[in-house]
C-alpha cells in the first residue's frame, strides 16, 4: 500500500476508535434519568 493509503487507513481506524470511545463513554457516565409516569397515555383508549 501507498503512503497515502496508509495515512488514510489509519486517519479513519483512529477517527472511528475515537468517536466509538467517546460515545461509550458519554453512555456510561450519564446521570440516570427518572421515569416519568406516562400511564396517562393510556387513558385516551380506556374511555371507549
Amino acid at each position: 500500500m501507498t503512503l497515502g493509503g496508509w495515512i488514510t487507513f489509519l486517519l479513519s481506524t483512529i477517527s472511528v476508535t475515537t468517536l466509538f470511545s467517546w460515545c461509550l463513554y458519554k453512555v456510561m457516565t450519564a446521570k440516570p434519568q427518572k421515569d416519568d409516569d406516562i400511564s396517562g397515555a393510556f387513558d385516551i383508549f380506556e374511555k371507549e
